[in-house]
C-alpha cells in the first residue's frame, strides 16, 4: 500500500490542501524507517489520530476562540504556560497539535539536533507551520515528546487506541471519531473501500454484521501486522511486496471459506 495524498484525504472523507498533507508525508518518508512506522499496525494508528487532531488535514492550527478550554491554557504549569498570553502564543500546531511553551522549547531542541539551524520555536511559535518543522512534529511527538518520554508505538503494537488517545489528548475526547478513522485508515491499508466492514468481515471469516468492534479492530491488527511495510508518495514497492500483498489477500479469501465451512459442518451436526 502506498500513502500519498489521496489516501490522507480519504481517512475522513476530506479535501486537505497541499500545503498540510505534503509536510505530514515528507516526514514519514524522511523519517518511517528510523521510527519504526513503515510497519501498517502502527502508521495505522499514527495516520488516523493525525486525521482526528487536524480534522482530516483539514488544519495546521487550532482555530483560535478563545474558547472556555482555550482560555484554561493559559497558566498551565504542565503545558509550560508560564508568561501571559502563553495560552493563545502556543496553541496547537501541526497535525498533531503541539501545544503549550514546554513542548515548543523540547520540539526546538530536538529538531536542533537534526538540524543546528533550526528555528527557535519558542522564540517564534508560527515557524511551527513552516517546512520542513511542521510534519516533523508528528514524528517527535508520536516517538518521544509525549507525556511518557517513549515511543507510542507499544500502544499500537497492543493495538491499545484508548491509551495512544490518552497520551495525545490527555483524555478521551473525539474517541469514537478516532475509532472510526482508525477503522477506515486499517481498511483502506488491507486494500479495501474505506467503509468497507463488511466485506472485511467476511474476508477474515468473522461475524460479517458491518460494524466495527473490539473483534473487527482486532481482526484489522492481525490482519495488518502480517502486511509488508508501507511505502510513501514517490517510492516504489518492490515485487516481492506486491507478491506478499497478493498473498496475503488470498490467504484472508481462504481462511473465510474454511470457516463457512466449519461452521456448515457445525450446523449439519446439530
Amino acid at each position: 500500500m502506498q500513502i500519498d495524498a489521496a489516501f490522507l484525504a480519504a481517512i475522513r472523507r476530506s479535501k486537505p490542501p497541499a500545503h498540510n498533507t505534503g509536510p505530514v508525508l515528507a516526514a514519514l518518508t524522511a523519517h518511517a524507517v528510523d521510527m519504526g512506522l513503515r510497519k501498517p499496525h502502527r502508521l495505522a494508528h499514527f495516520l488516523s489520530q493525525l486525521a482526528h487532531e487536524s480534522q482530516g488535514f483539514i488544519y495546521d492550527q487550532e482555530i483560535w476562540g478563545p474558547t472556555a478550554a482555550q482560555r484554561r491554557y493559559e497558566g498551565r504549569l504542565d503545558l509550560g504556560n508560564t508568561q501571559p498570553g502563553d495560552g493563545k502564543r502556543f496553541k496547537g500546531r501541526g497535525p498533531i497539535q503541539i501545544t503549550g511553551r514546554g513542548n515548543y522549547r523540547r520540539f526546538t531542541l530536538w529538531c536542533s539536533a537534526l538540524n543546528p539551524l533550526a528555528p527557535d520555536f519558542e522564540r517564534d511559535p508560527d515557524a511551527v507551520n513552516s517546512d520542513p518543522w511542521e510534519g516533523l512534529t508528528a514524528i517527535w511527538y508520536w516517538d518521544t515528546g509525549n507525556p511518557t518520554g517513549r515511543s507510542l508505538n507499544r500502544y499500537a503494537d497492543d493495538n491499545d487506541i484508548e491509551m495512544i488517545t490518552r497520551r495525545i489528548n490527555g483524555g478521551l475526547n473525539g474517541y469514537e471519531d478516532r475509532l472510526e478513522c482508525y477503522d477506515r485508515t486499517a481498511l483502506l491499508m488491507l486494500g479495501f473501500r474505506a467503509e468497507d466492514v463488511i466485506g472485511f468481515q467476511r474476508h477474515a471469516g468473522i461475524r460479517a454484521d458491518g460494524l466495527s468492534g473490539p473483534q473487527t479492530r482486532g481482526a484489522l491488527h492481525a490482519a495488518l501486522l502480517n502486511a509488508p511495510d508501507v511505502i510513501f508518495a514517490g517510492e516504489t514497492a518492490s515485487e516481492s511486496d506486491l507478491d506478499l500483498i497478493a498473498r496475503l489477500r488470498a490467504d484472508l479469501a481462504q481462511m473465510a471459506e474454511q470457516l463457512a465451512h466449519i461452521r456448515a459442518t457445525l450446523e449439519d451436526a446439530a
